[in-house]
This record gives structure tokens, sequence and C-alpha cells, in this order.
């Protein structure tokens, strides 16, 4: 072409121009998609079996065989010959101690006491007075405490308290009850985030024991001169012990009804040590009737004995609602085909029992006849 520049012509020369393409409204196109490039991308014709029976190719690797099946390969052990003692019993048949895999010789070894605790078995809590449970060996109980009515007696004074627990301590428990009641004694109150008082009632089962522990936190709490406040503090940061001692507390340092949602809570609760010590002197003077009769029946479907539960007699005399919820509470156990429990006959006795004197009730109630009396 004579008037074509010379790259144009060079590019003619090696690509000749492209054909112009159809239209291509609406004709079918080309598939663009390029063919199977090997046999491996093709469809098996049929199923084929297991991957395991497959026969390896050349960049394939063999899957390992399957397990063996069967029972467990493990080793007899021999038996244990029992020891024999010559010359003793040679005609008496000997019992042989219990197997190690049946449940009433197994024993947690978190926990090696956990079949003897009272949140698994609730009534191993004794139903006499003078028998004394872990929580109550501290604080000195006799038969002649208890009045001739049934009534529960006065709590114990710190001074009497203090006497009966130093005679039971030895010297260094007693040295460090001591001056943990100095301390409390010359700090009491709150000083910083934590006082040095509220340190030696965490401490005091181990330095007391178990069975002294509640009486000393007492003592401690007493000397610390703790208010409606600081108790209600302690009761919900300290662990089970330390609330128990401070329901225990309670009438010898609150003398109003402010620590009543104290109370409150620890019935609401199910371990039955805290119930024990929530139904005390202060519940029964300060806790109105629609509560105490719920907290009497809550003491009988959870095992604890209604001989914590004080001014029983007083408070359960005449009082027809109180009979009304027991008879139907153990109409429900009956009909369920549980037993009912024994005390609950002992309490029902005491409200058929007419009052001496008609007297005004000292507390509040919510009511006699109200529906939500009764226990579902």
């Amino acid at each position: 072409m004579p008037g074509t520049p010379p790259s144009r012509r060079l590019r003619a020369r090696r690509r000749p121009l492209a054909a112009p393409r159809p239209d291509r409204g609406h004709a079918p196109g080309r598939p663009r998609t390029p063919p199977p490039r090997g046999r491996r991308d093709r469809l098996p014709a049929r199923p084929r079996g297991p991957r395991r029976h497959r026969i390896p190719g050349p960049d394939r690797r063999r899957t390992a065989p399957p397990l063996p099946r069967g029972p467990p390969l493990r080793r007899p052990l021999p038996p244990v010959p029992a020891p024999r003692r010559p010359g003793r019993g040679a005609g008496r048949p000997r019992s042989r101690p219990p197997a190690r895999h049946l449940p009433t010789a197994r024993r947690s070894l978190r926990h090696p006491r956990r079949e003897q605790h009272p949140m698994t078995r609730p009534r191993v809590t004794p139903a006499t007075p003078e028998a004394d449970t872990t929580g109550d060996q501290a604080f000195p109980r006799t038969r002649g405490d208890r009045a001739a009515d049934g009534t529960a007696p006065a709590p114990t004074p710190p001074t009497e308290l203090h006497r009966h627990l130093a005679e039971r301590l030895e010297g260094a428990a007693r040295a460090w009850l001591d001056r943990a009641l100095e301390e409390a004694a010359a700090h009491p109150g709150t000083h910083g985030p934590i006082s040095v008082w509220e340190l030696r009632l965490a401490e005091a089962g181990r330095r007391c024991g178990l069975a002294h522990a509640d009486a000393a936190r007492v003592l401690i709490l007493h000397a610390a001169r703790a208010d409606a406040d600081t108790l209600a503090r302690v009761y919900h940061q300290g662990t089970g012990d330390e609330r128990r001692a401070v329901l225990h507390a309670l009438p010898h340092l609150v003398p109003g009804p402010d620590a009543l949602p104290l109370v409150e809570d620890a019935l609401r609760t199910n371990d039955t040590r805290l119930l024990a010590a929530a139904v005390g002197p202060y519940s029964a003077r300060h806790l109105d009737a629609h509560a105490w009769r719920h907290a009497v029946l809550k003491c009988l479907f959870t095992g604890v004995a209604v001989d914590h539960v004080a001014d029983l007699a007083r408070r359960a005399r005449g009082d027809g609602e109180l009979a009304r919820m027991l008879g139907d509470y153990a109409e429900e156990r009956t009909a369920a085909g549980r037993t009912v429990p024994e005390d609950l006959h002992r309490v029902l006795a005491l409200t058929e029992s007419a009052p001496s004197a008609p007297s005004a009730p000292a507390t509040p109630t919510h009511g006699t006849d109200h529906p939500h009396g009764k226990e579902s």
C-alpha cells in the first residue's frame, strides 16, 4: 500500500487481519472450557470400594491397615492370699474385708470424708440436744440448759464462751486466740481493704481446729465490735464456715432486725449447717410468722433436727397455719411413697396445744390465711 507507514506494513505482513465475527445475538457460543486432560480427571464409571482396598498408584501412599478388634490385652493379676495367723480362731469363720471395687469401700481422693459431709447425708445430724455436731461442739450445751417448756436457751455470753474454749484448747492455740482477740480489740472496725481480725477469721479453723473454730470466730467478731454492715460484708465475702460464725454472732452484736437479710439468705440455701445456724435465737426473736413457718418446714425436708430451732414450743403453740402446712407436707410425702420425718409429728403436737394466755404477737405477720403460706 503506497500511503501506509513502514511499521504498519510490517505488521500487516506478519499477521493477517482477523475475519469479521458473526453476529452473536442468539447463536450458541463455543464452549471455552478445556477438555479433560488426563485419565485421573474423568468420572469413575462405577463406584469403587473402600480406599484401603484400592491399588496404590505411583504417586499415592498406602493407607495404614485397620486396627485389630477384640478384647484388650490385659495381664491377669495374681490373687492376693489372705494373711493367716496361726493359733487364733482356728475354727471360726473369718470375715473378709470389703472389696475395693464395691461402692461402699470407694472413697474420694480429693474429699476423703465426703460421705460424712452434712450436705451429702443431711440426716446424720443428731436429733438429741445432748449430742454435739461439728459446728456445735464449741458451744457448751447441757441437759439443764433447755427449759422445761422446750424453748431454746439464751445465747452463751462471750465471757463464758471464752472460758469454755480456753479450757479445751492447747497452749499454741490458746496463745493464738488471745493474740487475735487483742488485735481485734485494738483495731476494731474496718482499716483498709481488709481488717486484721478478718484475716484471723480465715485462719481460725487451722489454728484452733474445726471443732472450736465457730466459737473462736464468734469471740473475734465480738471483740472487734462488728456492726450490721460489717457483718454483712464478712458474710457475703466469707466462706461457709465464716457465714455460720456470723449467724451465731448475731444475737450478741445486732440488737435489732437490721441483720434479717442475712438470715433470709441463709434460709434460701441447702447447706444444713447454715440452716441450723439461721434458726437460732436471732431468728426466733425477729423473724416474722410467715418466714418462720417456712424455716421450720425447710428444716424438716432438709433433715435438720428441730432441736436447733430456737423457741420452737413458744412460737408453734396454737399455730393453726403451721399445723395445716405440716399436714399438707405429710400428705405429699405419703402420696409420693416417702417416709414422713419423725420431727414433723413432734412439731404438729406442739401446734395442737393451746396457748396459756392470749397475748398480742410481738412481731408483725404477713397474714395467717395467706394462700402463699402453703409449701408446695
